[in-house]
């Protein structure tokens, strides 16, 4: 009888310690960094932030944008200025005529597109997209480009594999089942 009520004390006690740590815990703060989920960055003309970090969403910059800018399954246009790096996971990467990437183009799964006059401070590593780039677009380190094909051709080829071996597998099978009628 006893046990049944040192449950609900170790209860309490574990709903008061976490109402108190919710209380009493200080929010992170990081007022000129952007991070979103399924919501777009713009950074507007005239307008300056440290670090962009977005899910399932675009960042558009027109402004300038200090840090780094982060995008899993989205695009990243850039109109402005970036001055530290940019990692695109799924998307594509695009920079206007005259703007300027300050360090390292990342992407993977997408395509990195430069316009006229588009610099790159440092490398550029495209894996398993595309770089096009205008013939006034500089990149200032080195340029690491793997197509698509090199990831999707054996992808696809196994694929293929696998669903003959399932299809034959499935059609003798079936005729030994038919046989024994």
């Amino acid at each position: 009888m006893t046990r049944s009520l040192v449950v609900p004390r170790r209860f309490l006690a574990v709903a008061l310690f976490a109402l108190l740590a919710a209380v009493f815990v200080m929010p992170a703060r990081a007022e000129s960094d952007a991070v979103q989920f399924f919501n777009s960055i713009n950074v507007e003309q005239d307008t300056t932030i440290h670090d962009a970090v977005c899910f399932f969403c675009n960042v558009n910059v027109k402004g300038t944008v200090k840090g780094d800018i982060v995008v899993f399954f989205g695009n990243a246009r850039i109109d402005g200025e970036a001055n530290h790096d940019i990692v695109v996971f799924f998307g594509s990467v695009r920079a206007a005529d005259n703007t300027t990437i300050g360090h390292d183009v990342v992407n993977f799964f997408g395509n990195v597109r430069l316009g006229e006059n588009a610099s790159i401070g440092k490398d550029t590593v495209v894996m398993f997209g595309g770089l096009q780039m205008a013939s006034s677009a500089s990149i200032g380190g080195n340029r690491v480009v793997q197509p698509g094909w090199v990831f999707w051709g054996p992808f696809l080829l196994i694929a293929f594999v696998i669903i003959i071996a399932v299809r034959e597998l499935r059609g003798s099978q079936r005729r030994r089942y038919l046989r024994g009628y």
